[in-house]
């Protein structure tokens, strides 16, 4: 067992980018990550981790250090949420296009207008397909872990990808929880320094970020769509070799209670928690259901979402932002391309919550696993239902 801490979501993090021995910091303060980013600068001010804290003018600023660093052979942080994130977007397509292994810490939150620091997923599905691997986590326990994780997955050079990992604001940034931490030397055994594949040198010059036309841009891009596939059976080593550490076990999603479940529910992030202890309950009454929660959501995991689905007849799909215009919402669209993909026909329908940091209630959650139950037994799929909203 290792050391018990209590700790927020933001010092989970904060605590972990510590002991990853990570090179430089360039991030700017917003609600609700300000913490994660003030106690990492207080780490550096007083000594405990040798690491240079750029302080910047704006997000965009700093991933643009954050690059800078990165090229050089630096292993590179930051956080962000919101508008931040928002501000970044141009960086974010850079960061991973220039194959930068970043790590991110970002406690998501709603984007204006109008203005909300409340959390949602607005801000990072409004950035889900800038290349870089997305994880999201449940508790302040499993930000610490995946922190951890991402560095070393970011910079094995099978993949050389940015990653993000998100806790919801609030809800976990400022929540204090039980969290169990590694020894320094622990995580340094885990995560030697940084190896570079390349790097930039005044004394070696090289081209980055040169001009690229149609005759080389597409095999660039290509290039990253590999990488992310072959971020599947990296993502499964370090997993492997963090539970052999840690004793935690980790993939691509976990399950609850599915190995019979006639209808599911599948969460991003805190609300999985609410998730299983209704569905806890409601198998206490004798009704079939269960909790998939994807922890990474780029690369989207299709061949274990539709192994773990087994035969479950009804899926209510949660999703915390809105794909405006769309069908459905982000994670919705992507299980149900999956699903199609892989011939497999399931009454599917879409929930959206938790707008701007509205609560997703035990109560709510109950309604949602009965309708599940008796779409089951119905076939009625592919709508979209509004939880808690005031029409």
């Amino acid at each position: 067992m290792g050391r018990v801490m209590g700790l927020t979501g933001n010092e989970a993090i904060a605590y972990a980018v510590k002991q990853c021995n990570v090179d430089v910091v360039a991030a700017y303060p917003i609600t609700p990550q300000t913490i994660m980013v003030e106690v990492i600068s207080e780490y550096v001010y007083n000594g405990e981790m040798d690491a240079e804290f750029v302080c910047v003018e704006s997000e965009h600023s700093a991933l643009s250090a954050c690059i800078g660093a990165s090229l050089t052979g630096a292993r590179v942080f930051t956080a962000t949420a919101s508008q931040g994130l928002a501000l970044m977007h141009e960086m974010l397509y850079i960061a991973s296009g220039l194959r930068c292994p970043i790590v991110m810490g970002v406690a998501n939150r709603a984007l204006s207008a109008p203005l909300n620091i409340h959390g949602d997923h607005s801000d990072m599905m409004g950035s889900r397909d800038c290349g870089w691997i997305q994880i999201y986590a449940e508790n302040s326990q499993e930000a610490y872990d995946w922190v951890i994780q991402a560095f070393k997955i970011a910079e094995d050079h099978r993949v050389l990808l940015p990653v993000s990992v998100n806790i919801d604001g609030f809800i976990l940034s400022h929540s204090m929880e039980r969290v169990e931490v590694l020894e320094d030397w622990e995580v340094s055994k885990f995560l030697p320094p940084r190896k570079p594949l390349i790097t930039i040198d005044p004394t070696k010059p090289i081209t980055v970020g040169a001009l690229c036309l149609p005759d080389y841009y597409f095999e660039m891009k290509f290039q990253q769509i590999q990488a992310l596939k072959e971020s599947f059976k990296v993502i499964s080593e370090v997993n492997a070799e963090y539970e052999t550490l840690a004793e935690r076990k980790y993939g691509f999603l976990e399950t609850y209670a599915m190995d019979d479940a006639e209808a599911a529910i599948i969460c991003l992030g805190s609300t999985a928690g609410t998730a299983k202890a209704v569905a806890a309950d409601l198998r206490s009454k004798g009704k079939k259901v269960g909790v998939i929660k994807p922890w990474v959501y780029r690369p989207f995991p299709e061949e274990e979402l539709v192994k773990a689905l087994g035969d479950v007849k009804a899926l209510a799909v949660l999703d915390k932002a809105c794909s405006f215009g769309a069908p459905f919402n982000a994670l919705c669209s992507d299980v149900i391309t999956t699903l199609y993909r892989y011939g497999k026909d399931l009454n599917v329908f879409n929930c959206l919550h938790g707008l701007g940091g509205r609560d997703i209630t035990p109560s709510d959650l109950k309604i949602i696993f009965d309708e599940a139950l008796e779409v089951a037994k119905t076939g009625k799929k592919g709508y979209v239902k509004y939880i808690g909203v005031r029409e």
